[in-house]
């Protein structure tokens, strides 16, 4: 993508069918996997909120599985009446929400004159900004666990790296991918380390100076990632030539009226994350409080620019329809989890997975939990439905091996977060990719070098964790 190639919140044909193509093919391999693996279940109770959790006293049976070839082929449809499908639904109406507004703030020429504006602000210092914004969603991945809430500022900071020099993968990891590690390094995530460590029957947020650590370390890597391919790859800054709106001070007028009810409205959704943190309440809405506030903020700035009534819902129409294929992947990639679970074999493969911890070091036992963890989120993206999962099993059989909670916690917390920004499974991460014109072969090669470097940095951080105690 060139610098003065237009952003847009259309999928492309390229990205689409890469990622469709990779998909199908994990939709296959999972029928597959249906006739080779026999189905198992854990007896679950539920806790006193309601959450079911695996009975230890209980145990594993095998019982009979498999799942009917039309079954698997309208998985697609079923899963959106399946258990997590209210979720599902809400991803994708958040989905639409942003393509039909950013189609509105790029035919209202809004969109041009917030990057008009960025560059000229931020041009000279563009690596000190490529710090903050890290720095930014790494915090809000970390502190109030947002992940998917993140999704509608991808495709401006990604036509903002664009008009800075570089490319649509240096803005897709200063936003989505800082995201994901801040969610990984858990600081205070209610979802992942809150949900794991009550669980556990620890404190919620306890032993934080850990993960303060791990936060640090994951944010100077990461860092030194993005600057390193971006000084490769940069170009000059160069001043985009102003179209006409920038000649008229009415119309100039009107984008500034425009740019600031955007930003005001946009950043007060950004606060009612933030109290999130410590207001629970609100912990299950934030998508939703995202979702209202950018389509309220979108639909307000373009008509102060003067994209009104019919030509407005035209332009909202058209975003809406340019993002419908990226549906049609979230459903696919969510049909995987469906058939696992409609067969019966997610416990039976974390049975055996279990069983192999019997011969191994506590060394290893550590980084047996942290990779597991790993595997389960290409199946289970939700952190909070892996750890009433996960937890349960692998806590009481790590302190058999002297192995604490609070580490068992982070190597959770670990497993969970990364591998969201790496599996085409997560739906957050096709959004983010289809909006950012990146096709999923393309992400896959460019963030495999910090996925190995960073599995180096946390193993290791795990593995210090046991040395001191934590």
């Amino acid at each position: 993508m060139e610098g003065s190639k237009k952003q847009s919140s259309a999928i492309s044909v390229r990205s689409f069918v890469t990622s469709l193509l990779v998909i199908f093919i994990l939709m296959a391999v999972s029928y597959l996997l249906t006739f080779l693996i026999p189905g198992g279940s854990y007896t679950r109770i539920h806790d006193a909120n309601g959450n079911a959790i695996i009975d230890m006293a209980a145990g594993f049976q095998y019982v009979e599985g498999g799942i009917p070839f039309w079954k698997w082929l309208a998985s697609p449809v079923l899963v959106l009446g399946a258990n997590g499908g209210g979720t599902l639904i809400a991803v994708i109406v958040f989905l639409l929400v942003i393509g039909g507004v950013f189609q509105g703030l790029e035919q209202s020429g809004l969109m041009t004159y917030m990057l008009e504006k960025s560059v000229h602000r931020f041009g000279a210092v563009r690596y000190r900004l490529m710090a903050v914004l890290v720095l930014l969603f790494m915090t809000m991945g970390s502190v109030i666990g947002s992940f998917e809430e993140c999704v509608p500022m991808v495709p401006m900071v990604v036509a903002l790296a664009v008009n800075l020099g570089w490319d649509p993968l240096v803005g897709v990891g200063m936003s989505i991918l800082a995201a994901g590690c801040g969610f990984a390094a858990g600081v205070c995530n209610p979802f992942t380390v809150g949900v794991a460590q009550q669980l556990a029957g620890l404190p919620m947020f306890s032993g934080v100076w850990m993960r303060l650590i791990s936060f640090g370390a994951i944010y100077a890597l990461l860092l030194g990632f993005l600057r390193h391919y971006a000084k490769g790859i940069e170009k000059p800054v160069t001043q985009r030539k102003r179209v006409e709106i920038y000649d008229d001070e009415v119309a100039n007028a009107a984008m500034d009226k425009g740019l600031l009810c955007f930003v005001s409205i946009l950043g007060m959704g950004v606060l009612i994350i933030l109290c999130s943190s410590f207001l629970t309440v609100l912990q299950d809405y934030t998508m939703i409080i995202i979702a209202v506030m950018f389509l309220v903020a979108g639909l307000l700035s373009s008509s102060l620019t003067g994209l009104e009534g019919k030509e407005l819902a035209r332009a909202f129409g058209k975003g809406v329809a340019g993002i419908l294929p990226a549906v049609l992947m979230i459903l696919m990639a969510s049909s995987i989890r469906y058939t696992l679970e409609e067969a019966k074999i997610l416990d039976t493969l974390l049975y055996h997975a279990m069983g192999l911890t019997e011969t191994l070091p506590r060394e290893l036992m550590i980084l047996f939990i942290y990779l597991l963890v790993l595997a389960m989120n290409f199946f289970i993206p939700s952190g909070s439905a892996k750890a009433f999962m996960l937890i349960p099993l692998i806590v009481p059989m790590a302190q058999i091996f002297g192995i604490s909670a609070q580490l068992c916690v982070m190597a959770f917390a670990f497993g969970d977060g990364f591998s969201n920004v790496a599996y085409p499974t997560n739906p957050a991460l096709l959004i983010s990719l289809g909006l950012a014109d990146v096709s999923y072969s393309d992400w896959f090669r460019f963030s495999m070098r910090f996925q190995w470097m960073n599995l180096l940095l946390t193993g290791g951080i795990l593995l210090l964790g046991l040395v001191v105690g934590y």
